[in-house]
């Protein structure tokens, strides 16, 4: 029996109401704010990310799905969105437009890893991406349209976690005394930290394994080595938080996982909760990634999301989602005159632009009727031979109960 690929999933009729809500909600906050929709490919060169994620990342050792297409190409399905959307800013000529440039997307993403809650090979992902300006207050505005669209989606007890992980010029400073902290430390690593203690020693703040996260604790804070203008960037950013009104917390463990982050990066997760897996979205600022694919040197920042783990999310605190296109009318039939009646009105209504189905079966009308209340109907239609004759219709409330006789050339006017 075949069964859909480990790590993926089918989205099923009930669950669609929660994609379009999601997608919905973030279309709209995309609108708000000035936002405009981008669509790149599912594969990319594979090149495209060994250089803007970084040869050291988990995501480009372990988890990208890549092969070679019949031309001999190295292709990668894309394992997240930022570095596509800088390549076709880069690509198109985007510079030359009013900047910054700003952008959203909704896409698949892919990552080989191990399933589990809120994660999956193949995932979806609404992000926003604003290129062109380096400006703190383009964070805050990319900052508090992640916190909008949680709100506006009804999920509460979210909480905001921030830190600056300063710049080319800064940052090298940072990393030897962290590299050299952990060193004094290296037996207390995990294996994985180990490995990355030679490779992207930034990466071990985030590990969550209980003997290196008592180590992170104490390890030196990058807020303290920033140089003056990364920590005016910062000084910045904090203040327009607060004048937005945007409860924040800062957190010097806070790094992301992929190498072409600098100055800004930030999280969103429900408070009190800890794990791998437990923030809802995040992001931050990526200076140098457009200049590193070959275009001008752009400063830029942006956020995304994972919808399935907000769908989680929206379930677990029971936030009630509206209904997607509730079906209005449902015919019922008696006799094979009634039946042939019940296809062209079928046809009438739907090109009246009334959602209707009529019932497929020869049972009997209380088989039908209960088919039609399964089918989530406003409305249910009873046709026989009666009503052929007279050209109407008997038309019931399915939550009331009660019903009426309509003429048929007066039905699609009563509906509405």
């Amino acid at each position: 029996m075949y069964q859909a690929p480990r790590g993926t999933s089918d989205i099923l009729p009930p669950e669609q109401k929660y994609w379009s809500y999601i997608r919905h909600t973030a279309s709209s906050i995309c609108q708000l704010y000035g936002y405009q929709r981008i669509d790149t490919p599912t594969f990319e060169d594979a090149r495209l990310f060994v250089r803007s994620i970084g040869e050291s990342t988990d995501i480009v050792e372990k988890e990208m799905y890549s092969f070679e297409d019949k031309g001999g190409d190295p292709i990668t399905l894309r394992p997240e969105g930022t570095a596509p959307v800088c390549r076709a800013y880069v690509e198109h000529g985007m510079h030359n437009l009013p900047q910054p440039v700003r952008l959203y997307y909704m896409a698949s993403i892919f990552r080989y890893e191990r399933p589990q809650a809120g994660r999956y090979r193949e995932h979806h992902q609404f992000g926003v991406e604003a290129l062109g300006a380096a400006d703190p207050a383009l964070d805050a505005e990319v900052i508090d349209m992640a916190w909008q669209l949680y709100v506006n989606l009804g999920l509460k007890g979210i909480a905001l976690s921030l830190n600056s992980i300063g710049c080319s010029n800064c940052r090298p400073r940072y990393l030897e005394v962290l590299k050299s902290y952990y060193t004094q430390h290296k037996e207390s690593l995990c294996p994985d930290c180990k490995r990355r203690l030679g490779k992207n020693t930034l990466r071990l703040l985030d590990c969550k394994t209980p003997s290196c996260f008592a180590l992170n604790e104490q390890a030196p804070r990058s807020m303290d080595y920033l140089c003056q203008e990364c920590a005016d960037h910062f000084n910045q950013l904090r203040n327009y938080l607060n004048l937005l009104n945007l409860p924040f917390s800062l957190s010097h463990r806070l790094v992301r996982g992929l190498d072409y982050y600098t100055r800004t990066v930030f999280e969103i997760a429900p408070e009190g909760e800890t794990g791998a897996q437990v923030a809802i979205g995040g992001g931050g600022r990526y200076d140098d990634l457009i200049e590193q694919l070959g275009g001008k040197p752009t400063p830029a920042v942006g956020f995304a999301t994972g919808i399935e783990r907000l769908v989680l999310n929206l379930k677990k605190q029971d936030v009630v989602v509206p209904a997607l296109f509730p079906l209005t009318v449902f015919i019922a039939h008696l006799g094979q005159e009634a039946r042939d009646e019940a296809m062209k009105l079928t046809s009438h209504l739907r090109k009246s632009g009334i959602s209707t189905i009529a019932s497929l079966s020869d049972k009997s009308l209380k088989a039908q009727l209960k088919q039609a209340n399964v089918s989530g109907a406003r409305y249910s239609i009873i046709i026989g031979e009666d009503e052929v004759k007279s050209r109407t219709v008997t038309l019931r409330n399915m939550a009331k109960g009660e019903q009426q006789t309509v003429p048929i050339d007066k039905l699609a006017e009563a509906l509405r």
